[in-house]
């Protein structure tokens, strides 16, 4: 392993980000008493630019006067190529109070982007004296944000997490589908005339998934855009969590639950962790680097994956 340690990413639950657009408050009462671990307010893709300035006085209003819980709250910000971003910041940081943890950043293609609203975050945090600091994530959703997303997860002491938007990510790169994560119709493989379906974005999440082990940051799985389908969803999450990533969003509430269970370790899971850190302990006592569990070798990397279920046990139970 390199001498240059890999970082920790940030200790929080965020098996399930629930989104919900800016200009719907009635629905932001029910986001707050659901079971997601993180609240994104939208004001980029599900407000219409002619409901832009309310949509913000509206996520504004309700960040201060709505019981959030121990919730992480987040807002995603147009993006850089349109005239609302920079209001969007400079409005949220200087008019709703300290209960906003987060800031989405969409479309990000590079470091430079994530440069420009720290640069503007910074100097309003400094300005009207905010206690608490803003966090930031990040949203692949383009061909130049795949081909830069190592330095993007490197570009900010901000950066905690980082998505994969299917659908303009799909756009970007010439795909042809319409679909929104999940398995496409057309990517297909055969064996003795059999047709066996592949997944089309792994190769994308797996790249998010390094860089941000790489550099200390969430990997979380975006969208999947057919609500009518569990069994979907389920087995997208399934996928992108045997990859390592920590969370997928949510665009229906009824996602949410399956979110949650599926990134929620079971109880056999940490039991069985908890058995292995019991085996190290027990060889490390007798001088040993390596021992044996249930007839398979375990060994300092073992106990690292164990430890990794446990902390997300802890946290998720600490809720």
């Amino acid at each position: 392993m390199s001498f240059r340690i890999q970082p920790t990413a940030p200790a929080r639950p965020n098996r399930c980000q629930l989104f919900g657009p800016g200009s719907r408050p009635a629905i932001f009462e029910k986001m707050a008493k659901s079971d997601a671990d993180v609240i994104n307010l939208d004001l980029e893709d599900s407000v219409a630019p002619s409901d832009k300035d309310s949509a913000r006085q509206n996520i504004i209003a309700a960040i201060s006067d709505l019981d959030w819980g121990n919730k992480l709250l987040s807002v995603r910000i147009n993006g850089l190529d349109t005239p609302y971003w920079y209001r969007d910041v400079v409005d949220l940081l200087e008019q709703a109070g300290e209960r906003l943890d987060q800031i989405m950043i969409p479309k990000v293609g590079c470091a430079s982007d994530v440069y420009a609203v720290d640069a503007l975050v910074t100097a309003i945090e400094t300005a009207k004296g905010r206690n608490k600091k803003i966090s930031f994530e990040v949203i692949i959703e383009s061909a130049a944000g795949i081909a830069h997303v190592e330095e993007i997860a490197a570009s900010s002491p901000r950066l905690q997490a980082m998505s994969l938007g299917a659908a303009d990510f799909a756009a970007s790169m010439g795909m042809q589908t319409t679909g929104i994560g999940g398995t496409q119709e057309n990517y297909y493989m055969l064996q003795d005339g059999a047709k066996h379906w592949s997944d089309p974005w792994h190769w994308a999440q797996a790249a998010i998934v390094a860089a941000c082990r790489t550099h200390g940051v969430l990997p979380v799985d975006g969208p999947f855009g057919d609500f009518s389908d569990d069994e979907g969803f389920r087995a997208q999450a399934r996928r992108s969590a045997t990859l390592g990533m920590v969370g997928k969003w949510a665009i229906h509430p009824k996602q949410v639950v399956i979110a949650n269970e599926v990134f929620t370790p079971s109880e056999a899971a940490v039991a069985e962790a908890r058995e292995i850190l019991a085996a190290m302990e027990e060889a490390k006592a007798k001088g040993e680097g390596a021992t044996v569990y249930k007839g398979r070798l375990v060994d300092i990397a073992s106990i690292k994956q164990a430890e990794v279920v446990v902390r997300q046990s802890e946290m998720i139970a600490a809720r």
